[in-house]
């Protein structure tokens, strides 16, 4: 590897979130925007080729060296990866609603789920997975919440096209419910489930899926 593909490794290697390529070309003000990206295609060839079990990933509008997904479960089973705490169902459909309908605003969510859901916005919110983008003309102008970038890293994504269609859901949403002791009020009466995927459809009010967290290098 060049000098330069060398310096973005040892930034991502110790970055815990995945890097914007314009704050890696600032750790080279003489490297050119191309010459950057081709650090990075190196960098990701390296990985490949050489049969790394390790990979550069393009998630959550940056990059992250992340362990590849066919080891992922051998360290989680040996408890070596410290991971997201999980979501509850409630949190999950309603994190679902809000990605597939955003902007939309809480009263919104609360008719599509039938529940309230002021508890599991404001959990939502403090983990940093949502957050307002902007108000409603409605009558007294509520807020607006959509997803953040942490909510495409959590859910590996790199943009929200990436979510998957809703016709490829319903299998994934029945595999891996995971009730949460310490869910909100109005977990109780939600039938949510969790997989491994991305979010899942809030065009029908469905949870979406746990998502399939990579697990960083290190």
């Amino acid at each position: 590897m060049n000098s330069l593909a060398k310096l973005l490794e040892a930034a991502l290697f110790a970055s815990p979130r995945p890097i914007p390529t314009d704050e890696l070309a600032a750790l080279d003000p003489e490297a050119s925007p191309a010459a950057v990206q081709a650090a990075l295609d190196e960098l990701r060839e390296h990985y490949d080729v050489d049969g790394h079990g390790v990979e550069l990933m393009d998630v959550g509008g940056g990059w992250q060296v992340l362990t590849r997904p066919e080891y992922t479960e051998a360290i989680e089973r040996a408890q070596m990866a410290v991971r997201p705490a999980r979501l509850s169902s409630a949190a999950l459909e309603t994190l679902a609603i809000i990605a597939y309908r955003q902007p939309i605003g809480r009263a919104e969510v609360a008719e599509i789920r039938g529940v309230d859901v002021g508890a599991v916005i404001r959990s939502l919110h403090e983990r940093g997975l949502i957050d307002v983008v902007g108000r409603s003309e409605a009558l007294g102008r509520p807020l607006l919440y959509g997803t953040t970038s942490q909510f495409l890293e959590q859910f590996a994504l790199r943009h929200l096209e990436e979510l998957p269609r809703v016709d490829e859901l319903a299998i994934a949403l029945r595999r891996d419910a995971v009730p949460s002791e310490a869910a909100p009020a109005d977990a109780a009466t939600s039938d949510g489930a969790a997989s491994n995927g991305a979010p899942t459809d809030a065009a029908s009010a469905s949870s979406p899926a746990e998502p399939a967290e990579a697990v960083q290098s290190a």
